[in-house]
């Protein structure tokens, strides 16, 4: 048996353990806290809880800040505190259990003499336990115990002797457990009775505003963005927070370098490469280094890459060591980033070449297990470009890069891509990146290749390629390239302005879906939203507007979630453009409203190009004579301009852009942006139109009547009512009438046009009929034309129509009619744009035929029965209209109605 001396208090020197050397008094003493330690109240105030708990477990990972946090708080705690810091991982059970006697010798607690120590290191009488138990349970004040380093002790009978002392001790001890993993003690026990308190590494993380204060102890002050940067590297951990830095303060910009600095190369990797690999088994560091390549990984992938089976348990104990292994779960983890980027470098170094080999088994896992976004990441990092575009192309997926959360990425990935690759595959991917940047001559080059390499039977024939491990595809992979083929020529038909091309491509579509498996197609609904939206533009372009909204309709109503969100913002945008030139502003404005919000819903943010939608608010705010709106949403597509748009879109703006220079008084400058400028194969009806008109009217202004005449003789107008009116309005200014008037015979279908178009024909109509003397019926015109722009606060026709028809508006019953939305105050001569108070509700829309001849016969002073007898309707019929017409003209009695209706000049 051991010497001891009589005193038991103090360090109690001249004790010596079973092996009869003396005790390391360093281990009993509490770690130093460096002048930089940061004492973080929540994880104290947490701490003071073990007081009050039998078992506290303080777990986390080596460098986590755990012994610091247990040594700042024992010695604040007013109280002598026994601590014992294990330092062998071999040690018999009579040598742990003498430093544990010597700790609570050294914090002043009293033991008997028949408490001694152990004489043989391997074993411990359990009296000697008992005894130890007893002792503790008298305690007035319980002893506080820490065990730093319990992640050491390995022997299941320690820690059921623990387990009994700690048990039979009841309120006189107080076990702190400072260990990377979960001991062997029953600790469901101590969970269900909540006898016990934990603090966990996600616990232990540094927050930012910690991050902040820690920093400032090493003399940094980083912005805020920096700071939120460094602690997502860290994920807050303690020591890569001190390493790193330590390592700035050497550098003449901290920030920068703390953004770029090398975690493999740096002390920082020391640290984990000492602490954590190397203190695993040989195995289990390969298991490491294999899955360092990847973001996630679950035991099935780690078995591929590293050859090895049965990791499974080796993962989950690695997540319990707090090994930086994170459990994500389902069986899937994730390495701590810090901890991957070194083993990577590591890897790198101790076995050359194998990192790109990794990538590629990586890759063919998981493609064969369709997680293909995946896939093509680590079959690029390979630099097996082969693999990656046959995987993109077999799977459909050649339109991710035009639509989706992943567009960019891809554009990114395959950006990578040198020209050497060859294969049809590959071809196909240069073709789409050209193409998405409206290099359509390039694009169209790698398009044919691709194509004639279909034709001589060099495309893809399995669905991963032709090496070792690649799945065979379950149809002719050569299909989805025909279909991703066809895919491109409609976009290319789009962009060249070919309404021809897209309807072939289309149809040659359909042909080949039935070639592709369903659930492949169902895969990926952009490839059809896409393919419709392409088709309605080239049929927009070429000015067939009932049939561009068929395709782009139901563009707009594809499923698909974020998938199909750009191409149904395009068409909806493209929807809006269509319902403005045919003069329903009200819808355009929803149309293109709704096209903005669609790709804000799923966080996809703005296109590269100046979305339709925006551009035809624009236009629409022109029309109201909203001339600041305008010209905001124009300013913010103007950063877009280095890239060429397409057709539609590029109309589209010079649209916009010349309709509010005109407005404003600019019209030579608004000729000069009138015309699209884009390369097309097929001319467009209203650009031509359009362009035209801002012609002519930069001529009139100029007070050259002939030169618009000119210009506008030239149009080559195919009789889409949608512009005829504007075409009679120019007609008219540039001294044309019977060529204005003979425009006006093609808008009898009202149901088509809306007020953009009836109420710039009325105002035609009523010019000519106040020039042929007429003003009794250019009065009824323009009542007429003032009900049905009052409700889409259509102004500009009104402020271009000239002196005679601005005059007439200012006498009754017409002041009445625009006062309030087109002639604040009641005269023309005070309004100004852009700055009209919303009207009140008199009347909501124009009234339908049948109500106007209901409305007559009210006049008459005709009964509801009368009238339902002259009409051959029934009386409810009658009522029905009656209502409608109460509704409009915003009345509640039939006399109020008459005599509206009288002022307005309806009857």
């Amino acid at each position: 048996m051991a010497a001891r001396h009589e005193n038991t208090r103090g360090p109690a020197v001249g004790y010596v353990d079973p092996l009869g050397e003396p005790f390391l008094q360093t281990r009993f003493a509490l770690p130093a806290r460096p002048a930089t330690f940061l004492r973080r109240r929540r994880l104290t105030e947490h701490l003071d809880q073990a007081l009050g708990t039998p078992l506290t477990m303080v777990n986390g990972s080596a460098g986590a800040g755990k012994t610091l946090l247990v040594a700042d708080w024992a010695a604040r705690l007013g109280q002598p505190v026994a601590w014992f810091t294990n330092e062998a991982e071999d040690q018999g059970c009579g040598m742990f259990w003498a430093y544990v006697l010597q700790a609570l010798r050294a914090a002043g607690v009293s033991l008997p003499a028949g408490i001694d120590c152990p004489g043989d290191a391997g074993r411990v009488e359990h009296t000697l336990l008992a005894r130890l138990a007893d002792e503790l349970s008298g305690r007035a004040r319980p002893a506080v115990l820490v065990l730093d380093e319990f992640d050491r002790v390995t022997a299941p009978q320690i820690a059921e002797q623990l387990e009994f002392v700690l048990h039979h001790a009841g309120p006189g001890l107080r076990l702190i457990l400072v260990t990377r993993t979960e001991p062997l003690l029953p600790l469901h026990r101590y969970r269900a009775a909540a006898a016990m308190t934990e603090i966990r590494d996600a616990e232990l993380a540094f927050t930012a505003d910690e991050a902040v204060a820690l920093l400032e102890r090493h003399g940094l002050r980083l912005s805020a963005e920096a700071t939120r940067a460094l602690v997502e590297r860290t994920r807050g951990w303690a020591a890569g927070l001190r390493l790193c830095a330590m390592a700035a303060q050497q550098h003449p910009d901290p920030e920068a370098y703390l953004a770029d600095f090398e975690a493999g190369r740096s002390t920082i990797a020391d640290f984990l490469l000492a602490e954590v690999l190397k203190r695993q088994p040989a195995r289990t560091q390969e298991l490491l280094l294999g899955v360092s390549v990847m973001e996630r990984f679950c035991p099935d992938l780690a078995e591929a890459l590293t050859g090895t089976g049965g990791v499974e348990p080796e993962l989950a104990g690695l997540h319990t060591q707090n090994a930086f292994v994170e459990d994500l779960g389902h069986s899937w983890y994730r390495l701590h980033p810090l901890f991957g980027e070194i083993l990577r470098t590591h890897l790198r170094v101790r076995s050359p070449g194998l990192e790109p080999e990794l990538h590629r088994r990586a890759a063919r896992w998981l493609r064969a297990s369709g997680s293909l976004p995946e896939a093509l990441a680590h079959g690029a990092a390979a630099g097996d470009w082969e693999f990656t575009t046959r995987a993109l192309v077999d799977d459909l997926a050649i339109g991710q890069l035009f639509t989706g959360l992943r567009a960019d990425d891809l554009t990114e990935l395959f950006a990578r891509m040198g020209p050497e690759v060859p294969g049809t595959a590959a071809e196909l991917v240069r073709a789409a990146r050209d193409l998405s940047g409206r290099d359509v001559d390039r694009g169209l080059i790698h398009l044919r290749r691709a194509e004639d390499g279909l034709r001589d039977g060099n495309g893809p024939r399995t669905g991963g390629g032709r090496h070792a491990g690649d799945v065979p595809a379950a149809f002719p992979s050569d299909a989805a390239a025909r279909l991703s083929c066809v895919l491109l020529e409609a976009l290319a038909a789009r962009l060249t302005g070919s309404p021809g091309r897209a309807e072939k491509a289309v149809a040659e579509a359909g042909k080949l879906r039935d070639e592709v498996p369903a659930p492949l197609l169902d895969k990926h609904p952009e490839l059809t939203a896409l393919l419709l939206t392409h088709l309605g533009s080239a049929r927009l372009w070429a000015g067939r507007f009932d049939d561009a909204r068929d395709a782009l309709a139901e563009a707009a109503g594809c499923p698909g979630g974020a998938s199909t969100a750009l191409p149904r913002e395009d068409s909806l945008g493209q929807l809006a453009l269509i319902d403005y030139l045919n003069g329903w502003l009200g819808r355009a404005e929803r149309q293109a409203l709704a096209a903005l919000s669609e790709t804000e819903r799923f966080g996809l943010g703005r296109p590269a190009d100046p979305g339709l939608g925006q551009l035809v608010l624009a236009a629409v705010a022109v029309e109201r004579d909203d001339l600041a709106r305008a010209r905001g949403l124009l300013d913010e597509t103007a950063g877009s301009r280095a890239v060429p748009l397409d057709p539609v879109t590029a109309a589209g703006r010079s649209l916009a852009t010349a309709r509010l220079l005109v407005a404003r008084g600019e019209p030579r400058a608004a000729a000069a942006v009138a015309d699209p400028a884009v390369p097309t194969l097929t001319a467009s009806p209203w650009a031509e139109v359009h362009t035209a008109l801002v012609t002519a009217a930069a001529h009139l202004a100029e007070g050259r009547p002939d030169s618009a005449a000119k210009v506008l003789d030239e149009v080559p107008y195919d009789g889409e009512p949608a512009y005829a009116a504007e075409l009679a309005a120019a007609q008219l200014a540039a001294g044309n009438r019977d060529a204005a008037i003979g425009l006006l015979g093609l808008l009898d279908d009202r149901d088509r046009t809306g007020p953009g178009v009836t109420v710039r024909a009325a105002l035609v109509r009523a010019r000519a009929a106040q020039e042929d003397g007429d003003e009794a019926t250019a009065r009824k015109l323009l009542a007429r034309a003032l009900l049905d722009a009052r409700g889409e606060r259509l102004r500009r026709p009104f402020l271009e129509a000239g002196p005679q028809i601005r005059h007439l508006l200012d006498t009754p019953p017409l002041q009445a009619l625009a006062a309030g939305w087109l002639i604040p105050g009641g005269s023309t001569a005070r309004a100004r744009p852009g700055a009209a108070a919303e009207p009140a509700p008199l009347v909501v829309e124009e009234l339908s035929g049948r109500e106007r001849e209901v409305l007559c016969r009210l006049a008459q002073m005709m009964s509801t029965e009368e009238i339902a007898a002259d009409l051959y309707v029934s009386v409810n019929t009658v009522k029905t209209h009656l209502k409608s017409v109460y509704r409009k003209l915003g009345v509640n009695r039939r006399g109020d109605a008459v005599r509206l209706a009288r002022e307005r000049g309806l009857i």
